[in-house]
């Protein structure tokens, strides 16, 4: 075999191949490298080229563009003038240094999506926090924020059932009279006078006995007050069997028992049809709330109302079971409910003098009540004979018929009247008949501080409150009264209220699967900003056995009559106050959104100073039974400075989340320890 030389290698076919592609190779990247202006990354090799831009090689030219106007344009003589175009300016490259991230900007849009007209831009002040208060101070969870906290003590033993605006000795020793009722009243504590501690449970206080059970029965060491026993023992209310209340379902009017007493009701007005067009009921002087707490199983929302310590304790007795309650008076001013609420008002010896003063409590009660709607009285000038209660008698029926009642049934010791349906009636009555109808500007939903008034609320003149759908529809379908209240929206407001109950359907559903919230046993909830209710309609569609005390803020829309007209039990309240109920009222509180819009009414920094720790956490926040859940959304920066103060300050066990990934939305839960 002839050996291969350099010279045959250098004619085989396969090197010429190689070399061929080598060539061809360099050549296309040259010419690509020639042709590129990406500015990617260079080799090391290559020089890095001159930033530049090309420019029009007309750039320098002049031309004449009045041939090239419309035709549709008048006509104009030719001109000399000619446009020339200007090169265009070289701009340095962009700065390839990595974008810097910008101060976060806080209140553009809330946790509801709201816009809001204030926000803060950057970090916040430490100094701000640090040169406030007295007491300790904790780092949050970010480094650059600090918060000082106080350590609240604990209220003396003489304040378990202290409610601040009710307890207010001082102001009401001031009062110049007490006649009609002011005592019951608001008198809240003024600014430095609030009594800042932490309100503890009863020795031997036990977790409440869970609903249904908590109808018939509760701890004595949770309300342990045994007078109600000694006073209506005899009348089937209450009774006491060892460490147990326990109560039989009886009243002073229906001492055989609630269940008969609302049978008879149904078959003297058979329209009223509890659970389907009576949903929404006030019960006057309630007791222990045994008539609400029957209703409840025909599915109708009773609000009980009674005065503090009438008889004692009773609205506490009432929440304790679980049943919806408020302590509330019938004296000088507006209760808290919209117009047109309820479709039955209820009072059974409730000792309220209807007649006092041109009728002015009665015309409370219409105001109340909704059009078509009935008033159901049952009590000793009903049915007795004596002369003085007689006389009592035809003071009513002389009232209601000059208020165009009707009174539709009269058996027993019951009296059932009906509400017209509009204002037919009123217009028809001779001139200057008493009482008068209301001036037509009168806002009969305006309930905050307001005085009572000895005249007729007006019903709207398209019905609107009169024709709601009957339950369960009601719940969904957007009532009509949602296109009369004051609202930011004016257009997309059914719109709005669909999207409302969806987002808290899912967000629910969500809390259920992940938190097992079915196995809390939850009772007694308060949403603290409610909006239209989607929050409460959310667990009843979930089949969480419990009732929702929705609180409309005053700093906001009042959403009232949407809350009532779909079914909902409602309040207004001003979160610059303490709340109106005893001490661990609530299994549950809701404060979504709350935060973001009651700042605006405090110092810009009014959660790092704890004013909002003061007003609304340390009086209302303690109302939940201790080991239960507080639920509250804002924006992050909030929350950790909430964690500090539920931490520190109120000695809760506190937990932060993010709600929505990439989003503000964050979700604090906390925990109520034992106060001892």
């Amino acid at each position: 075999m002839k050996p291969l030389t350099n010279t045959d290698f250098l004619k085989t076919p396969r090197i010429l191949k190689i070399t061929a592609f080598s060539l061809i190779s360099i050549t296309f990247f040259y010419l690509g490298k020639h042709w590129s202006n990406s500015g990617y990354q260079q080799l090391l090799f290559f020089p890095t080229p001159q930033n530049s831009i090309f420019i029009s090689p007309n750039n320098d030219k002049s031309f004449n563009i009045t041939p090239l106007i419309s035709q549709n344009q008048p006509d104009q003589p030719p001109t000399d003038q000619a446009i020339t175009l200007t090169p265009l300016p070289i701009y340095p490259p962009p700065d390839e240094s990595p974008l810097s991230v910008p101060n976060p900007t806080f209140g553009i849009i809330d946790s509801d999506g709201k816009m809001t007209d204030d926000f803060e831009v950057g970090e916040f002040d430490p100094d701000i926090a640090e040169n406030w208060g007295n007491g300790t101070e904790n780092d949050s969870a970010s480094k650059n924020l600090k918060v000082r906290v106080r350590k609240y003590e604990l209220c003396p033993e003489s304040m378990r059932e202290y409610i601040p605006c009710l307890d207010n000795v001082e102001a009401i020793n001031r009062l110049k009279q007490t006649k009609k009722g002011e005592r019951f009243e608001r008198h809240c504590p003024q600014k430095g006078k609030q009594r800042n501690c932490l309100v503890r449970p009863p020795k031997g206080y036990r977790q409440p006995i869970p609903w249904p059970r908590s109808r018939d029965e509760v701890w004595y060491s949770n309300v342990p007050h045994t007078r109600l026993v000694e006073d209506k023992g005899g009348q089937n209310w209450i009774s006491k069997e060892k460490d147990k209340f326990k109560f039989p379902g009886g009243g002073t009017q229906f001492i055989h028992g609630a269940d008969k007493y609302l049978d008879q009701i149904s078959q003297m007005v058979p329209d009223i049809t509890f659970g389907h067009h009576t949903r929404m009921i006030l019960d006057v002087g309630c007791g222990v709330a045994s008539f609400g707490a029957y209703l409840l199983s025909r599915n109708v929302m009773t609000m009980s109302v009674a005065p503090k310590d009438v008889h004692e304790n009773q609205i506490q007795f009432a929440l304790e079971r679980g049943v919806p309650a408020m302590v509330a008076a019938f004296a000088t001013h507006r209760l808290l409910y919209p117009s047109q609420a309820f479709e039955l008002i209820h009072c059974s010896r409730c000792r309220i003098n209807w007649t006092r003063d041109d009728g002015i409590l009665l015309l409370e009660v219409n105001r109340m009540l909704r059009a078509g709607g009935y008033f159901a009285w049952a009590a000793q000038p009903v049915y007795k004979h004596e002369q003085v209660l007689e006389e009592q008698w035809e003071e009513m029926l002389n009232l209601t018929t000059h208020l165009c009642w009707e009174l539709v049934k009269k058996e027993g010791y019951i009296a059932i009247w009906k509400k017209p349906l509009n204002n037919s009636c009123y217009l028809s009555r001779d001139p200057g008949a008493i009482p008068p109808l209301c001036d037509p500007d009168d806002d009969p939903d305006n309930v905050w501080y307001v005085d009572l008034k000895a005249c007729i609320s007006r019903l709207p003149e398209n019905g609107y409150g009169a024709n709601v759908s009957t339950w369960p529809s009601r719940l969904y379908t957007p009532p009509d009264r949602l296109q009369s209240i004051q609202y930011e929206s004016y257009i997309a407001r059914k719109e709005l209220l669909k999207a409302e109950n969806k987002f808290w359907s899912e967000t629910i559903a969500g809390y259920v699967r992940a938190w097992h919230w079915k196995k809390f046993r939850l009772r007694n909830v308060m949403d603290m900003k409610a909006g239209f209710g989607g929050f409460a309609a959310a667990l009843i569609d979930q089949g969480l056995d419990c009732w929702v005390l929705n609180v409309v803020p005053v700093s906001g829309s009042n959403t009232l009559p949407v809350l009532y007209d779909r079914g909902l039990l409602g309040v207004m309240h001003d979160w610059c106050e303490p709340f109106d109920t005893y001490p661990r009222t609530y299994d549950l509180l809701h404060a979504a959104g709350l935060f973001s819009v009651e700042r605006k009414r405090y110092a810009p920094l009014f959660l790092l100073n704890l004013r909002l720790a003061q007003d609304l956490t340390i009086e209302v926040k303690l109302s939940p039974p201790p080991l239960y859940s507080a639920l509250l959304f804002s924006h992050v920066y909030f929350l950790e400075s909430d964690v500090i103060c539920l931490q520190s300050c109120l000695r809760w066990i506190a937990y932060l989340d993010l709600v929505v990934e990439y989003t503000f939305a964050t979700l604090l839960m906390s925990w109520m320890n034992f106060y001892r």
